[in-house]
């Protein structure tokens, strides 16, 4: 009798094992000649709850229903952490797609001859000067770019990474000059007489902007078309025809997919480019959820789930990080809603070397075109900027409310300064009936108080007399840029302070 009831408990722990299903352990364990005190916190409980619910092993062995939540979560992990990893990878595509729709890469120039107006979907750009910007593709071997003389500018890879400064900024010091771009790998000669870069990627972003000139856009548009050329360097002796393509005031989107159609366009990315242009760990996120150099994405339904959950909750993660930033060091100001789009510089790191995430999700999801010009202190030259979402008590940007914004006298800028407003949703141009929606020191109309400060005024409907008025939209949140062309120090010494945006009541 003694036999079989070891038997029949040897059984069932052996079916115990075999099922998955948790088996009591002794109160204490048995003490053995070899036997060491475990320390506190590495053995695991039979049971745990936690917010995947409650997980449940033998003696450290995971139950299948444990296993599945498990797997299903750390998926779930993975896919948000790569979604935000991506989002600059991402909105070059985006970028990218809407630009080659005009024409092929290297000899196709959009530019927005009357400027970029709020009819067009771009990350937060600006209603002041004209933009150009075109895709170069290194695939055939390296390229020749000949730029425009009183331009500012970058070349930016397919990670959205800065490569180099065009223009006033850069090694042409805004003369102009004949950038020789060489392609991943590359190790032939290089001849003389050229500014070279070395590019990590194959497809690379080159935009930049031209100045109008009393208030007319068309001597820098001019300069552009006159100068800019763009050729493999076998073909020197012949350059093919460049085409300018205008767009100003056409529809034209370059936002990014927030859904299943994110991971796809990530995909291209990485199966295009060279794996060494991206750090292991990154793409070691990309792989782990089926988007990996050389191998087709094809997630299983349960996979696709996922990934589609995911893009949902990285956005939602992307705004809340941006819209509800919770780094005080991302604030210009003490006690100020004004915050710097570059947290951390134009690498964003906390350090020398550590990614400051929070900083890389904010400016991705917000903006595009990275440059050391936009964030560096840079007396007299670059520019500078400060964005907000909330009003002076922290509280959301409401389109259905009247607000007001004072600048202090001696805006400190060499150049120009302007104010814009954007959608909460898109990032771009909030869209109303005012076709530029920003007040700008370009502006003929700007009026300006006797003491040279600036108050400018927000709401659906315009105040009474001769004031300066964007147009908000019921029911729509908004946010707004304050940019700075040229900054002076009293900017960088912060002796002079933009006002809050305040509600009147």
């Amino acid at each position: 009798m003694m036999q079989k009831t070891k038997l029949a408990t040897a059984i069932a722990v052996t079916c115990g094992l075999l099922t998955g299903t948790a088996v009591a352990k002794p109160a204490k364990p048995a003490q053995y000649k070899m036997t060491t005190a475990v320390p506190a916190g590495i053995a695991m409980p039979d049971q745990v709850k936690t917010r995947l619910g409650t997980l449940k092993f033998f003696d450290g062995f995971p139950d299948d229903a444990s296993v599945e939540k498990l797997y299903d979560n750390l998926d779930f992990q993975r896919a948000v952490q790569a979604y935000l990893l991506a989002l600059p990878a991402v909105s070059q595509v985006a970028n990218r797609n809407e630009i080659l729709k005009l024409g092929p890469a290297n000899t196709t120039v959009p530019i927005f001859e009357n400027r970029m107006d709020s009819k067009s979907l771009f990350l937060t750009p600006n209603t002041e000067t004209p933009y150009s910007w075109m895709w170069l593709d290194l695939k055939d071997g390296p390229i020749v770019l000949e730029t425009p003389p009183k331009v500012l500018g970058a070349i930016n890879d397919m990670w959205f990474r800065w490569v180099v400064d065009i223009g006033l900024t850069g090694p042409d010091k805004g003369e102009g000059g004949k950038y020789l771009i060489l392609p991943p790998g590359y190790n032939g000669d290089i001849p003389e007489g050229y500014i070279v870069v070395k590019s990590p990627t194959f497809s690379l972003w080159a935009p930049w902007r031209s100045f109008v000139v009393d208030g007319d856009p068309k001597p820098g548009v001019d300069l552009v078309k006159q100068h800019t050329r763009v050729y493999r360097l076998a073909d020197a002796a012949n350059p093919p025809q460049m085409n300018f393509v205008n767009v100003s005031g056409k529809d034209f989107s370059t936002v990014a997919p927030a859904d299943y159609q994110f991971w796809e366009y990530l995909n291209q990315v990485v199966q295009q480019e060279p794996s060494e242009s991206l750090d292991p760990v990154t793409l070691g996120y990309y792989a782990s959820i089926g988007i990996q150099k050389g191998k087709p994405l094809a997630p299983d339904a349960r996979m696709k789930k996922i990934l589609a959950e995911a893009a949902i909750v990285g956005d939602a993660t992307a705004r809340a990080n941006a819209y509800r930033m919770r780094k005080q060091e991302a604030f210009y100001y003490e006690g100020s809603s004004w915050q710097l789009p570059f947290l951390g510089g134009y690498k964003f790191e906390s350090q020398p070397g550590v990614r400051n995430l929070d900083g890389y999700n904010l400016y991705y999801f917000m903006a595009t075109g990275v440059t050391p010009a936009m964030e560096s202190k840079m007396v007299g030259q670059g520019s500078q900027y400060a964005w907000t979402a909330k009003d002076a008590k922290a509280k959301p940007l409401d389109g259905s409310k009247n607000y007001k914004l004072h600048l202090p006298p001696n805006i400190p800028v060499k150049n120009f300064w302007s104010v814009i407003l954007y959608d909460n949703q898109t990032r771009s141009m909030l869209q109303t009936d005012q076709q530029f929606p920003s007040v700008s020191s370009q502006n003929k109309e700007l009026v300006v108080n006797a003491d040279s400060s600036v108050d400018i005024y927000f709401g659906p409907k315009a105040p009474s007399g001769n004031v300066n008025w964007l147009q908000t939209v019921p029911g729509k949140g908004w946010n707004t840029i304050l940019r700075l062309y040229s900054p002076l120090e009293p900017w960088f010494d912060k002796t002079w302070r933009p006002g809050e945006i305040e509600l009147v009541k």
